[in-house]
């Protein structure tokens, strides 16, 4: 789960550096036939590939805001590569990665009232590697097992402000009203905490401030579909502790 050792120079693909190519690799899939809920999207990722050809420092440019965002995650970690070259060597290259997505939801059992599902691929897979809107300088490069939510060891969670960035959001869904609510005319605030993982999944949700229980739910809800930018700390995507304030208000 930790960073490997120091930064190192990102290269981007381009004159005299060569770009990374991804290797065959065949997630199973699920007959078409036997799926009884197909979830289809296009989830883009930046990907560092290492002098190893391995996938480093995963993070979200576009993402869906479902279920899908950690599949590609999953599939992204799996994947391999030829590693990218300056001059003949092998270097480290920013690139974005685009994961088309046909995947079929099988339900694994109930938790807290709520249905469960698993996900698995329906057809082969479409990954298409290209140029980074901007490929940094310098990185402290991730193992590619951190999407995963830890079940023995916990890793430092970080607070903002010093030399850790805030998470920026990149999609954040409204929370909706429950019908009690709207009809109580319940107008406010409920105070929710979080942890923005290394990849900018939110993690851990909890209400900090209650407001009203259908809404806080709903609230908890929302933010689950959050994705973020996550935090930096000299060069490396780090988890923070968050809080986030989700307003209600009936016009």
């Amino acid at each position: 789960m930790d960073a490997l050792p120091g930064p190192v120079r990102v290269y981007a693909a381009g004159p005299g550096v060569t770009a990374p190519e991804l290797l065959p690799y065949n997630f199973p899939i699920t007959g078409i036939e036997k799926c009884k809920k197909k979830i289809d999207g296009e989830v883009t990722l930046s990907v560092i590939v290492d002098a190893t050809g391995r996938p480093r420092n995963l993070l979200f440019l576009h993402p869906l805001g479902t279920d899908l965002d950690r599949f590609a995650l999953q599939i992204a970690a799996a994947d391999r590569f030829n590693p990218g070259t300056s001059d003949g060597a092998p270097v480290a290259v920013g690139q974005s990665l685009e994961i088309s997505l046909q995947a079929c939801a099988e339900e694994t059992g109930e938790s807290t009232g709520k249905k469960l599902y698993s996900l698995r691929m329906r057809s082969l897979l479409a990954q298409k590697l290209g140029s980074l809107p901007q490929t940094p300088e310098m990185a402290v490069l991730t193992t590619d097992d951190s999407w995963k939510i830890p079940k023995t060891a916990t890793p430092p969670i970080y607070r903002v402000g010093g030399s850790v960035s805030a998470p920026v959001p990149l999609t954040s869904p409204e929370a909706r009203y429950t019908p009690e609510a709207k009809k109580a005319k319940i107008n406010g605030k409920c105070l929710v905490s979080l942890i923005v993982d290394r990849h900018g999944l939110p993690q851990n949700i909890q209400i900090a401030k209650s407001l009203d229980p259908g809404l806080d739910q709903n609230a908890m809800d929302a933010i689950a579909r959050y994705r973020f930018k996550p935090a930096m700390r000299n060069g490396e995507p780090v988890p923070v502790m968050v809080n986030v304030e989700v307003n209600f208000r009936l016009y």
